[in-house]
């Protein structure tokens, strides 16, 4: 029998077909993905409390890895939708704005975050479906940064995808973007130089990611003009955005030693019930940097773990006006910070 846990991660699917529908819908309907994704999800996140069952299938259950496959189906979807409802003319004036946002809205939650799951996927095949993923959002940077750097580092001076105490999210996505890029071409370079190949090298996945942008960029402008351009430039920093934006809230504050394992006590932990299916347990990150390697739905929750107030959805809000956000975070911070003391060897 399928189990609730696998059927409830459909819901990760919805924003996508919102996209999609709106996209080929037009007018009001271009805000649907926004509307649901951000609005109606995140006011139920603060009524429906949590789901903190640790009872999960088989790593081997075909149905989790068939909802990633549906998923890149679906965001193949949603950027081919967009370009249609472009050149048909069923998305015009500023309705091709907001449809933009829905299409990056949908990008963020059901783009990136499955990207996210299968590039630690050992299968060459979902490594490449999740770079896929990675580039139809306009990302150049995630894979090498989030593999090599983000997991070895994180909490640490050396993670540029680690939040400070006390840094804002614009500030944050502004240092973190540059810093991320910056980190990753790093990487590329210092390994080829290893190997006796040249940073420009055609080898560097970083640079042949940005070579892909500039097909993408060019082609849209080919077809669609300076406007199409501004419709995926849209498209493309608000699903950045909200890439970031997770990147705050998951690691917000929290600090490690560069010589001490990762463990659950580094990673911010939600068990809202919406934020778990709606992103395949991106929201049980602890677990997630404990142990990497760990399918999605095989995901743990730990009751030392550090817990945000609120789901992924419900603190968008708050973690764009500082003070709200410092309000809701900070008690919790400073109770992890001392107990970190009080555990410290």
């Amino acid at each position: 029998m399928m189990s609730l846990r696998n059927l409830s991660y459909l819901l990760a699917t919805v924003p996508g077909l919102a996209a999609i529908f709106g996209n080929i819908t037009g007018g009001y309907w271009s805000l649907t993905a926004v509307v649901f994704s951000l609005v109606v999800l995140g006011g139920l996140e603060w009524i429906t409390g949590s789901d903190t069952n640790n009872a999960h299938s088989s790593s081997r259950d075909s149905f989790p890895e068939a909802v990633l496959l549906l998923l890149v189906l679906i965001q193949t979807g949603v950027w081919v939708s967009l370009a249609w409802g472009l050149y048909s003319g069923i998305l015009s004036g500023s309705w091709r704005f907001w449809a933009a946002v829905s299409s990056g809205v949908a990008g963020g939650a059901g783009g990136i975050v499955p990207a996210h799951e299968l590039i630690h996927k050992a299968s060459a095949l979902k490594r490449w479906l999740g770079k896929y993923l990675l580039t139809s959002c306009g990302n150049v940077y995630f894979y090498i940064h989030h593999l090599r750097i983000h997991h070895r580092y994180v909490g640490t001076e050396n993670d540029a995808a680690t939040a400070r105490k006390n840094e804002s999210l614009y500030a944050f996505v502004l240092r973190t973007m540059r810093g991320q890029f910056s980190e990753a071409w790093q990487s590329e370079a210092g390994m080829l130089s290893r190997k006796g190949i040249g940073s420009w090298s055609l080898q560097n996945q970083v640079l042949r990611n940005l070579l892909w942008q500039a097909v993408i960029i060019g082609s849209v402008l080919w077809v669609f003009g300076m406007a199409g351009l501004l419709v995926w430039l849209t498209y493309a920093v608000t699903a950045h955005v909200l890439l970031e934006y997770v990147n705050y809230i998951e690691h917000y504050g929290l600090h490690r030693e560069e010589a001490d394992r990762v463990n659950e006590q580094h990673s911010w932990n939600s068990d809202s019930r919406i934020s778990r299916y709606l992103l395949v347990d991106l929201s049980r990150h602890a677990d997630h940097h404990y142990y990497a390697s760990k399918p999605f739905h095989t995901l743990q929750t730990y009751g030392n773990a550090p817990t945000l107030p609120g789901g992924y959805a419900a603190l968008l809000l708050p973690a764009l006006v500082p003070p709200l956000w410092k309000a809701l975070v900070h008690p919790r911070l400073d109770e992890w910070e001392k107990n970190m003391e009080r555990i410290k060897p």
